[in-house]
């Protein structure tokens, strides 16, 4: 006989909830019209916390993802203007990824399209249960870099 398992329901919930923010962020990121994928825009949003031009290993191991899937979105970013590609000044076989003009502009405007999403995934709740779900969050993400 298997004991139930009290979690169960809570873990398929944060599932559920998942799908659905990655889904309404999709669907904001595509009215944008910026033509930029949510791998991309997480591309971008990782790029800019970077004070000076990270190398396509760093993106890849800040990311969590294979050098090849970097090196991929780089290209799509590339094609449309949004990154470059520059040597590194001390080492010129290396190869780093900076933001354009362009890429500085789409960042804001993605600001904007994650901001409207999550006004919609928030919208059911109040100031005081928005107050709490941030308390808990907080306490989620702050444990999850502990261990």
């Amino acid at each position: 006989m298997t004991t139930p398992d009290p979690d169960g329901p809570l873990a398929e919930q944060l599932l559920r909830f998942t799908r659905r923010v990655h889904r309404i962020q999709k669907r904001h990121i595509e009215q944008s019209g910026l033509g930029i994928t949510p791998a991309q825009s997480r591309l971008l949003r990782t790029l800019a916390h970077y004070e000076a031009p990270p190398r396509m290993a760093d993106l890849a191991e800040r990311l969590e993802v294979v050098p090849r899937a970097v090196t991929s979105l780089v290209d799509g970013l590339e094609a449309s203007g949004k990154v470059r590609r520059v040597p590194d000044p001390s080492n010129r076989r290396v190869i780093r990824i900076e933001l354009t003009d362009d890429g500085h502009k789409a960042l804001g405007e993605l600001r904007g399209a994650r901001r409207a999403a999550a006004d919609e995934i928030l919208a059911p709740l109040t100031h005081v249960e928005r107050a709490v779900l941030g308390s808990l969050l907080d306490t989620l993400v702050d444990k999850a870099r502990q261990g």
